[in-house]
């Protein structure tokens, strides 16, 4: 029987959320995981399920473990960057597990894929057992075919090719500066949103201009933006990034990544090919 870990890098969960978890431990053990679970995942000081160097220990002793298959994070906030300078990236690189997480993962995902080459996959799997699309999201894991096939359009342009970074805009901008901020040169700049509005993503726009990154990529895929979604800002997400990286970029939108409880998973730190 392979195994599974489960983590919380990120903002600790709260002891209401046991329950929840404990279904997807559950559901796991009965697809035929055994499941490992951190030390660091409820609530021992405030925010924090564990300092950022106790957080780093229990995920690298998922990455060390031979039999360890995959690892996901079920958290998301703040914090995940905390752990970056104590994680061992030649164990990962040569570990075997494959790493999921969203939203405020986004920095050790790509951290990952700039410090070791190695894909990780950006995904909630408590979206399992939270939200409307439990039983959806469950097919979807199983099955794994449907997962990994979002569907695109195109705003502008008509083909995007590239290796894919980034993830949630204002978690991916905390690395830069950075060591583990990736090359962007030829790459696709994956974006998307849980909460923010018209000010916050010029914000996060200007600063990836001022990066240099619009005129190093070769293409932008949108996911969703949930509160700019909700609340139909305008000028809304699409038009705002045109205005930022050019009419000549081409850019690919899809509502089936994201936040949002039904969306699917996309590999961060591999090669993508889409076409009109």
């Amino acid at each position: 029987m392979r195994s599974v870990g489960i983590v919380a890098c990120s903002n600790a969960q709260k002891p209401e959320w046991r329950e929840q978890n404990q279904n997807l431990i559950h559901f796991l053990e009965g697809n035929g995981k055994k499941v490992l679970v951190s030390n660091c995942i409820y609530e021992k000081k405030g925010v924090f399920s564990g300092s950022g160097k106790e957080r780093a220990s229990e995920l690298m002793k998922f990455f060390s473990d031979p039999e360890v298959d995959e690892i996901y994070d079920i958290s998301g906030g703040d914090i995940a960057n905390e752990i970056l300078d104590y994680l061992d990236f030649d164990v990962i690189q040569k570990s075997r597990a494959t790493f999921w997480g969203y939203s405020d993962l986004t920095t050790i995902i790509n951290a990952i894929y700039t410090q070791t080459g190695k894909s990780s996959i950006l995904f909630q799997v408590k979206t399992m057992v939270q939200g409307d699309h439990q039983s959806l999201q469950r097919q979807r894991f199983l099955d794994r075919t449907d997962l990994f096939q979002p569907s695109f359009r195109f705003i502008q342009g008509d083909s995007v090719r590239g290796t894919v970074i980034g993830g949630n805009i204002r978690c991916f901008l905390k690395l830069a500066g950075t060591k583990y901020f990736p090359d962007v040169t030829g790459k696709v700049l994956l974006m998307e949103s849980l909460d923010g509005k018209v000010p916050q993503m010029t914000t996060y726009l200007s600063q990836l201009k001022s990066c240099g990154v619009f005129d190093k990529i070769s293409g932008i895929l949108l996911g969703t933006f949930c509160e700019m979604e909700t609340l139909n800002c305008q000028p809304n997400i699409a038009s705002l990034v045109r205005s930022f990286a050019g009419e000549q970029m081409p850019i690919a939108q899809t509502r089936e990544i994201g936040h949002w409880s039904d969306s699917k998973a996309i590999w961060i730190g591999t090669e993508i090919n889409i076409k009109k």
